[in-house]
């Protein structure tokens, strides 16, 4: 009996320490460099930490951040943590001239704020967002865990995240233009590349993988996915009170779409884009938002498009979910400096 107490007593005398929140502390810059889409295409961009997509921020619900950002290029910007309710810390919010002041070229301005809910949320500019979100790459991953994950987490033993955005090559070596409604995307990629510059999934039977797809430029990506269906459980990182299955994904400008796929058809099959123009690189086809889902009991054809690929297990931010929390970097998404000065023309 007595030692049944002394158990109940120090589970007690740990509580306090188990929920009291973790303090996350990360320096980001915004820099300007260029990033090559498509063969044959590189745009110029603004960003975090010379790379786009920006490094994955990997925090547990309840934690306090604390983000210090500097302006590394010649236009203002600001950082808006897209999904946080931003409960009593409003000023964090990263609307210029709202919630605080722009920060200039060469300054650095100080976010604090509590992860007051989990899932799949983001960071982006926001500051001429047709433009500098849109078209200029600044946007990021921010996954935030839940204190009590749901059965169906529990069950993933990979986690991909998928970026999709847009690019308009009339302005993409032209900061300060391009986004307008008038102006026509023509190039469209998953995590800042276009097929065949894009990544495998690599997976074996029975693996459980869970599909993070952000609508991070400025049109709505229909998602497909062959041989396989997706259980939508997650929406702009909600949990879902009732999952169904689906077999197409509408991400939409700002959304987020999780969805939970068993592994169960050994094979190779595509996970694209089903908007037509939207697999292609400015007219040639094929381009776009596509992978393809590699299983290891497989052996491609010599005819495989992908079957000498150099392969970067990280494109998806997979390998870099499994390391815990903090701020995680891909040194395969950096960019070339670009030089400043006359850099508008």
């Amino acid at each position: 009996m007595n030692a049944m107490i002394r158990s109940v007593m120090f589970v007690l005398m740990l509580l306090p320490a188990l929920s009291r929140a973790e303090q996350r502390e990360f320096n980001m810059s915004i820099d300007e460099v260029a990033i090559e889409i498509a063969p044959g295409f590189t745009n110029k961009v603004f960003a975090f930490n010379g790379q786009v997509p920006g490094p994955l921020i990997h925090v547990k619900e309840g934690d306090d951040v604390t983000v210090h950002v500097t302006n590394n290029t010649t236009l203002a910007h600001t950082m808006h943590w897209h999904g946080v309710n931003q409960t009593g810390s409003w000023k964090n919010d990263g609307v210029p001239a709202v919630t605080q002041p722009q920060i200039e070229p060469g300054e650095t301005f100080t976010y604090k704020f509590k992860v007051d809910r989990p899932g799949s949320l983001w960071y982006h500019c926001h500051v001429n967002v047709w433009e500098h979100v849109a078209t200029r790459g600044m946007w990021g991953p921010l996954i935030v865990d839940p204190k009590n994950p749901g059965a169906e987490e529990k069950k993933v033993t990979k986690e991909v995240i998928m970026m999709m955005s847009t690019w308009e090559s009339p302005y993409a070596n032209s900061y300060g233009k391009g986004g307008m409604p008038q102006d026509v995307s023509d190039y469209f990629s998953v995590n800042a590349k276009a097929f065949p510059f894009t990544q495998p999934v690599r997976v074996k039977k029975g693996d459980v993988v869970r599909f993070r797809m952000y609508g991070a430029g400025d049109e709505t990506h229909e998602m497909h996915l062959h041989g396989h269906d997706q259980l939508f459980a997650f929406k702009d990182g909600y949990q879902l009170p009732m999952p169904y299955y689906i077999d197409t994904a509408p991400v939409g400008p700002g959304e987020r779409y999780d969805t939970i796929v068993d592994m169960n058809n050994p094979g190779l099959f595509v996970f694209h884009d089903h908007v037509d123009r939207h697999m292609s690189n400015n007219g040639a086809m094929l381009g776009g938002p596509l992978t393809v889902i590699e299983y290891a009991e497989i052996q491609p054809e010599p005819w495989y498009a992908w079957k000498d690929k150099v392969y970067d297990p990280d494109f998806f931010y997979s390998e870099s979910m499994k390391k815990g929390y903090g701020m995680f970097l891909n040194a395969s998404f950096q960019g070339r400096v670009v030089e400043q000065g006359r850099r508008r023309k």
